[in-house]
């Protein structure tokens, strides 16, 4: 059996209708969520200006921040007098030096020289020896767990004022140009221009100082450098000198030389042209001593010679004619005899000529390897003539080289030291300030205003999710609509919540108020139950719920009230647990009723009573067995309700709830149809669901769901439903509305 909450299924999107645009069940949740908004401005408004106003108290105590600007130009392609970048670091051409001179302007080398030259610790919001003497420090010594006081050397204060003064500089290098923005924010306007300025100055000079250290530096190595090449260069040259003395060499370069290299150039030329030719040959005399039958024709070499192609052409025309005479005589024809002795004769020719081609590429290929082992041995012999004349020109390269590379490092250095020397007074900086800071008229922290109105969007916003979540976390069912898209089944009437007045004379409220609002209620449910099942004379319907205290004992009782103005009507208490309905209608005690009619202890005449003021008979639980379970499952139960639906045409059933005991489930496939009374607001749908499930399974056949103690005024203005039914909705249809609490 299905369950009442299944859903149909579908593989649209529920949040896009087929015409493009937000499905009803998207526009639906939309609502809710406009819903729990709306039905909590006024909580949501005050949280916002709550937040507002907290968020000016801070921002207007704290103190105003002001910033100052110092743009400085890195020329990165200044024209340089000298060019010494090989020789110690210098001005980078390239994008990795922009960057690198704007990390020394973060660099702590040039904080110090800031913090110190303007003595920074002197000023209030730099000067670490404040914390000593605040509130806090104060309260942890009266505590007893105050720090020591410490010396205060200009070192330690001058490391205290770098984290502060690290946080409130910035610097940042404006794109695609070689300009660097310098920042500095302070509570005190003139310092935030005085340092801005300062950051440069001390950049700039840091620059200077090193540039010139460097060319110090790099002098004297230069010095010490080139006497030790000097000296160098004139070892090179006497020991060159050495061995030409010592070798009587004057030139290697003469016709004995000469000779040994054109002869050994020719012999390594036919050596080569030898080498090939015997390749060739040993290929061909491979192939041949794969051949086990003497049949060289399948070996290219061989095939190649103008002899065999012919002898093989002449084979090729004789075996043609033997095939043609083939098919016109038999072999003892003379013509066929004598081709056959021509092609015999032909293929005979072959074989020789084969033969004779494979004989002389074998001849070809041990002459072929016998000259090249000869030119092999006289190359060998050229080049063993010639190797002494390489070792003394190896040597004598070596010191030549040798003397040429010390001679031109030496000159080089030389030009070094010079250009160092000359340039050591003209190197300028490669930064400058192109537009200093100056005193800033309006702070720039905090914004006062932007500060405060975002605070009031983030506290609406926290808000607004609240209120959702609210909603999220109430799993109550909030009114009608909201109890047919739970429950997937229809909603047969919305009872009011009563008053406490009311309260009193809830069970008979539809004979005493038949104009009020629950009256109403009860005969649109009344209605509901006449519509279904049109073609039944007698109707047995189980009234329950999921726990105690939802209603269901009243909504059973006027809707038995409202039947009874057109149908013979029964109202039973099968509540054998807790009755309610005999003492609820003012019924004498000790009456008989529905345990002493089973029982066979009673008859009906005794079992049944009369409601003052209407023609509603009422059978009580009468004595309260002993178990009631057993009672409602026994066979007698179930004649005497079926004798009973042929005297009454409606017959309703008062039962425990579902949660509690399994009576409910046990009476509902006895029943025609079954309502189910949940209480609005307070009773959690996942119970109601289940419950709803359980007598489904039970064979109970669900009428719809009767949503008690609602607040219309309150679903009114919280959720948008039953505008035409509110405190004076009914005026229109000739009743005058009782006010509801």
């Amino acid at each position: 059996m299905n369950s009442p909450i299944s859903q149909s299924p579908s593989n649209e999107d529920p949040f896009v209708s087929l015409g493009g645009g937000l499905s009803d069940e998207s526009k639906l949740e939309l609502l809710e969520y406009w819903r729990s908004i709306t039905k909590r401005k006024w909580a949501i408004l005050a949280l916002g200006l709550v937040i507002a106003v907290v968020a000016g108290a801070i921002v207007y105590s704290l103190p105003p921040v002001y910033r100052a600007t110092t743009t400085v130009l890195i020329e990165q392609n200044k024209s340089k007098v000298l060019s010494i970048e090989d020789v110690y670091s210098g001005v980078s051409q390239d994008k990795e030096h922009y960057q690198t001179q704007v990390e020394i302007l973060k660099s702590r080398e040039v904080a110090t020289r800031v913090v110190k030259g303007l003595r920074l610790w002197e000023y209030p919001e730099f000067d670490p020896r404040k914390a000593e003497d605040g509130s806090l420090a104060k309260f942890k010594a009266s505590l007893g767990i105050g720090a020591v006081k410490q010396a205060w050397t200009e070192e330690r204060l001058i490391d205290a004022a770098l984290g502060a003064f690290s946080k409130q500089l910035s610097v940042e290098p404006v794109r695609l140009s070689q300009l660097v923005k310098v920042s500095f924010e302070a509570n005190d306007k003139k310092l935030s221009s005085l340092v801005a300025n300062a950051v440069a100055e001390a950049y700039i000079n840091s620059d200077r100082e090193a540039r010139f250290k460097m060319t110090q530096q790099a002098n004297t190595w230069l010095q010490d450098r080139t006497q030790s090449l000097r000296d160098k260069l004139q070892a090179s040259e006497q020991a060159l000198q050495t061995y030409r003395d010592k070798s009587g060499i004057v030139t290697l370069s003469g016709s004995a030389q000469t000779i040994i290299g054109q002869q050994i150039g020719e012999v390594t030329q036919r050596l080569v042209e030898a080498k090939a030719k015997r390749a060739e040959a040993e290929s061909a005399y491979e192939q041949m001593k794969t051949i086990k039958d003497g049949d060289f024709t399948s070996v290219p070499a061989v095939l190649r010679n103008l002899g065999v192609q012919e002898a093989k052409k002449q084979e090729s025309i004789a075996g043609q004619k033997v095939a043609e005479l083939q098919q016109r005589y038999g072999a003892e024809h003379p013509k066929m005899a004598q081709a056959l002795s021509e092609y015999r004769a032909a293929k005979e020719n072959l074989q020789r000529q084969s033969q004779a081609v494979a004989t002389g590429l074998t001849r070809e290929y041990e002459t072929a390897r016998n000259t090249e082992r000869a030119l092999e041995g006289a190359l060998n012999s050229a080049r063993g003539s010639v190797q002494n004349v390489n070792r003394q020109e190896f040597q004598l390269g070596v010191l030549e080289r040798e003397v040429e590379a010390n001679k031109q490092l030496y000159d080089m250095f030389m030009n070094r030291a010079k250009e160092t020397n000359l340039g050591s007074d003209l190197q300028g900086s490669v930064a400058r300030v192109v537009d200093p800071a100056v005193v800033p008229e309006r702070p720039v922290k905090p914004k006062k205003s932007q500060v405060i109105a975002i605070a009031l969007v983030l506290g609406l916003f926290a808000g607004v999710l609240i209120s959702l979540l609210l909603d999220k976390l109430d799993n109550t069912v909030k009114g009608i609509e909201d109890a047919e898209r739970r429950f997937q089944v229809p909603v047969l009437a919305g009872l009011p919540e009563l008053g406490p007045k009311d309260g009193k004379q809830a069970m008979t409220l539809f004979l005493d108020k038949p104009e009020s609002h629950m009256a109403e209620a009860v005969r649109t449910a009344r209605t509901g139950v006449l519509l279904s099942d049109i073609d039944l004379p007698n109707r047995i319907l189980l009234v329950t719920s999921s726990v105690p205290g939802e209603g269901k004992t009243t909504v059973s009782s006027n809707l038995a009230l409202a039947h009874a103005q057109t149908k013979r009507t029964l109202l039973i208490d099968a509540d054998m647990r807790r009755p309610q309905i005999a003492r609820r209608l003012a019924l004498p005690p000790g009456i008989k009723g529905l345990s002493n009619l089973v029982t066979g202890s009673a008859a009906l005449a005794e079992c049944v009573h009369r409601v003052k003021g209407s023609t509603l008979e009422v059978m009580p639980v009468g004595d309260v067995p002993p178990n009631p379970l057993e009672l409602i499952l026994s066979k007698r139960f179930a004649e005497m309700l079926a004798s009973l639906s042929e005297i009454y045409e409606v017959i309703i059933i008062d039962s425990p709830p579902v949660e509690l005991v399994s009576d409910a489930l046990v009476l509902a496939p006895m029943a025609t149809r079954t309502i189910y009374v949940t209480r609005a607001l307070r009773t959690p749908y996942p119970i109601v669901r289940k419950g709803l499930v359980r007598l489904q399974r039970a064979g109970g056949k669900l009428l719809g769901v009767v949503l008690n103690h609602m607040d219309y005024a309150k679903a009114q203005r919280y959720y948008g439903e039953y505008s035409g039914y509110g405190e004076k909705g009914y005026e229109g249809y000739g009743y005058v509305q009782t006010k509801q609490s």
